[in-house]
């Protein structure tokens, strides 16, 4: 050994006593030259990537804000057609921004959102304890403070304010990509693909006011500071501030969106896995896990203590997982079998101390605000049928259904998939190769020493970004809804893939092809080749989709607001489908019996005695109840009392004729202990004015959609 290392020395001295020009050079002077020539290429490659970044960024908030425009012609339609154009729940949730806005000043309008009496008839409810709204009350208030009034319509400060979101989207999702990969040319074709692949990455141009579009973008925020955060070497003051801004997105994201506790869930269970692998350091882990619970009770204490947030699934998890360690202090000590031993007992300590925590705090609080979600998941994946009318109106619902296959045929048109699939499989078996060997210990690791030329070592921020796409792919398989929290992400994955120097690295070492020259050329050309691909296939389809002009046309529902606003008090309530309502509220200000925002127990209880108008009972019944909850109109739609839209079994009368007992409508089979009703359906026989009905109902508008009855206030 000596010896060898000898003769390479002294040819190094023969080499450099033939180059003279390098004779009077000094060694330190070289490496400084070195160092401030990299240093500036680093400041020159981040500067030019960050404008990039921005510059999309800024691209997309403007396609999105200008396919709005071009699908709806806003900016020429009239004030009541822009607040129908917010359909469903996002017409309730603007309906709050509007309430703001009008108010007599911003005391006023704190005081009507938490004590509300006109969302919910005969009840004052605290809508920012029970909703989500914080983001319309800060809107609100920064619109009302700011000195734009007279530039600035309130409804395009809104909509403005959430496409200028999906700018910080596309910012996050690209540095994320740049971070894994450390080219800023991932952060370029993850943009790209985010682009082009619009209809599954995205929906905020026609449903702007969903809880996603504000939540999203502080979750790709959060992804992005983990993924930075799980990079090894950083400084003390690094991490510091790494840690607050992932606390700080968290934060946003959980107080934009119901649902944060179950993506913050999976989100969990990625990093109890990788921790459990010995794939992460266990102290950030730690720190992220504390995090998630600081970040969810202070939205809590935010939202008056909402029961569900206290109940939720992550808290009992977290505080499970943290619990165990304390327990099991050795777990990462021992061979192969002692250390998987330990695991699926850590595992099942985890598991079980979870259900004992949530079960004690439900018990405890007597919470049911979320019972409905586990009866559809237990529905969902088979663990039995169900009658239970919230659960079916769940399932029979398209966007809570699989994952249609047709949407993998659109994201391989862009190379999309195939190339996410490609990387998944290679980071895969990295993953499976680097968790065996931590497994098996500093003694038991000649099968990986034979296997080296082969392994790339898989690093913790590529380690959880994979992790996170498999449990959220599993989510958007399961439910369609949830594809865009996954579909974005596959964008970021993906780039990093064909970016990766590791990744390329493996692939050549295992075809024995592998140069440095080789990988670098390799690495920059097929993302180029396929930036190049992207734009010339798509490009001319962009234009033309940005040339495309429509018009919003929906004149029943336009005629039955008008109506409403012009010929009942401002005190009447309203009865009718949940969607209807939410812009009966918006665009009339009249008092509801019901809503879209199904998180509570009564009120889902309540929606199910208000639809009975369209199920097969008496005028006596529907009279009856409609008038406990102070019912003053009541307004039947032709498309669900004739609906086509789902098949039988799936129709609302349908759901209400099992829930109730009786038999469907039309041909097929029902359940042996259904039986056949004593009354017809109310929302056809109401129309025929038999005595019985115009009794206690008459009919005072009417066009081709819609029917409004004003009950009778009987002694």
């Amino acid at each position: 050994m000596t010896t060898v290392r000898q003769r390479r020395v002294g040819k190094g001295t023969e080499a450099a006593e033939d180059q003279p020009s390098d004779e009077n050079v000094k060694p330190d002077e070289k490496i400084l030259s070195d160092h401030i020539g990299g240093k500036l290429w680093n400041i020159l490659s981040v500067t030019v990537g960050g404008i990039v970044a921005i510059s999309l960024g800024l691209l997309t908030s403007v396609y999105v804000a200008t396919l709005h425009e071009n699908d709806l012609w806003f900016s020429n339609i009239k004030e009541v057609e822009r607040e129908i154009s917010f359909r469903t729940e996002c017409g309730l949730y603007y309906s709050y921004y509007k309430q703001m806005i009008q108010a007599a000043s911003i005391q006023q309008g704190l005081h009507g959102l938490v004590y509300d009496n006109k969302t919910e008839s005969v009840r004052t409810i605290n809508i920012l304890e029970r909703m989500n709204v914080y983001q319309e009350v800060f809107l609100s208030i920064l619109y009302r403070i700011l000195p734009i009034q007279q530039y600035l319509e309130p409804v395009y400060f809104y909509i403005y304010t959430l496409f200028g979101l999906q700018a910080v989207y596309v910012i996050a999702l690209y540095v994320t990509s740049w971070l894994l990969s450390g080219t800023w040319l991932s952060g370029l074709l993850t943009a790209c693909w985010y682009i082009t692949n619009r209809i599954d990455t995205t929906r905020v141009e026609f449903t702007i006011p969903l809880r996603e579009n504000w939540a999203l973008p502080f979750f790709a925020v959060q992804i992005a500071a983990i993924t930075y955060l799980l990079r090894t070497h950083l400084q003390p003051v690094q991490e510091r501030l790494t840690l607050m801004a992932v606390f700080i997105a968290t934060f946003l994201f959980s107080l934009a969106w119901q649902f944060n506790q179950f993506m913050m869930l999976i989100q969990a269970l990625a990093l109890f896995v990788l921790d459990c692998f010995d794939m992460l350091p266990t102290a950030k882990v730690t720190w992220l896990y504390i995090i998630q619970i600081s970040g969810l009770l202070l939205v809590c204490v935010l939202q008056f203590f909402n029961s569900m947030i206290l109940g939720s699934l992550l808290i009992s998890f977290n505080a499970s997982v943290l619990i165990a360690r304390t327990i099991q202090k050795n777990l990462k000590k021992g061979n192969l079998l002692n250390r998987l031993g330990k695991l699926i007992l850590h595992v099942l300590l985890v598991l079980c101390l979870t259900l004992l925590i949530n079960k004690f705090i439900k018990k405890i609080l007597n919470l049911e605000s979320d019972e409905h979600i586990f009866k559809f998941l237990k529905a969902k994946f088979g663990f039995g049928a169900t009658r239970d009318f919230d659960a079916n109106l769940y399932l029979c619902e398209e966007a809570f259904g699989l994952l249609p296959l047709n949407t993998f045929s659109r994201l391989s048109d862009t190379l999309l998939f195939y190339v996410y699939v490609f990387v998944l499989f290679l980071t895969t078996v990295a993953a499976v190769v680097v968790a065996f060997r931590n497994l098996s210990g500093s003694n038991q690791v000649q099968f990986m020493e034979k296997m080296e030329e082969c392994t790339v070592t898989l690093k913790p921020d590529a380690a959880y970004n994979l992790i996170h796409t498999v449990l959220f792919g599993c989510l958007a398989l399961s439910t369609m809804r949830m594809k865009y929290l996954w579909t974005s992400h596959m964008c970021v994955f993906a780039a990093f893939g064909l970016c990766s120097t590791e990744v390329w690295k493996l692939i050549l070492k295992c075809i024995h092809l592998y140069t440095s020259q080789r990988m670098h050329v390799i690495k920059y050309s097929v993302p180029v080749i396929t930036l190049l691909y992207i734009s010339y296939k798509f490009w001319p389809g962009i234009m033309d989709e940005l040339s495309e002009l429509r018009e919003f046309y929906d004149p029943d529902t336009v005629e039955l607001m008008n109506w409403i606003k012009s010929n009942t008090p401002n005190t009447a309530v309203f009865a009718g489908s949940m969607q209807l309502l939410a812009g009966v509220k918006l665009c009339t200000g009249r008092t509801l019996t019901n809503h879209p925002h199904y998180e509570d127990k009564n009120l889902r209880e309540r929606t199910k005695q208000i639809y009975q108008i369209y199920a097969k009972r008496s005028p006596e019944d529907v009279y009856r109840i409609l008038r406990s909850f102070g019912t003053d109109y009541v307004i039947l739609e032709d498309s669900i009392c004739y609906e086509r839209r789902h098949s039988r079994g799936c129709r609302l009368r349908d759901l209400l004729d099992i829930a109730n007992g009786h038999i469907m409508d039309g041909l097929g089979e029902n359940a042996p202990d259904l039986k056949p009703s004593l009354y017809p359906r109310f929302c056809e026989e109401i129309k025929k004015n038999l005595p019985s009905y115009t009794l206690h109902f008459t009919r005072v508008f009417q066009n081709k959609t819609f029917h409004v009855y004003k009950l009778a206030k009987h002694k």
